[in-house]
């Protein structure tokens, strides 16, 4: 079996929600409604503060990131903010980011194993992401990783603020699992 690059994926008509992983693509079910209302409201409160400052791009939805080449790796994140400075380095053009955006959310879904979510985590920090949140919607809890290592677990009494990768932005976790 031929594997597939990641412009093979895009090329795809009518693709699926899947993620390609070494080569191969991966479908993905459905994700819950939880999980759509918990992106988009990471993804509105971080547009809120990025796009009238011109801080860069915030995208929802299972935005393809090119994370490995050669097998090629192409993951799905559920929101990102990505600065004017690295948005300026991708290769325009292409269908997947193919530069590390700065800060990535990820809504744990049924498709999320903890292994997998490992491996994803592991896969955005060698890329050069600086913060990813994961969000379960279960506990109504965020994780704040920065590295495999370095992760704090906000409830919903916390606030979420990023200050290094966007200094000034804040957002209470229980914003986040309102419906």
């Amino acid at each position: 079996m031929k594997l597939l690059t990641a412009e093979d994926l895009a090329a795809v008509p009518d693709r699926p929600r899947c993620e390609l992983l070494d080569g191969r693509i991966v479908p993905l079910g459905p994700t819950s409604d939880a999980h759509g209302g918990i992106e988009l409201k990471v993804g509105a409160a971080l547009d809120r503060f990025v796009s009238p400052r011109k801080l860069g791009k915030v995208r929802v939805g299972e935005v393809g990131i090119i994370t490995r080449r050669n097998p090629d790796r192409v993951r799905g994140a559920d929101v990102l903010f990505i600065s004017n400075e690295r948005w300026a380095t991708r290769t325009p053009g292409k269908a997947f980011l193919d530069v590390a955006p700065e800060l990535v959310a990820e809504v744990l879904s049924a498709d999320n194993t903890a292994a997998g979510m490992m491996q994803k985590l592991r896969e955005y920090f060698a890329l050069g992401v600086r913060l990813v949140w994961v969000a379960d919607p279960g506990s109504r809890t965020v994780l704040a990783y920065r590295s495999l290592t370095d992760v704090r677990e906000l409830g919903e009494r916390d606030t979420l603020t990023p200050e290094d990768v966007l200094p000034g932005f804040a957002v209470a976790v229980s914003e986040l699992f309102d419906s």
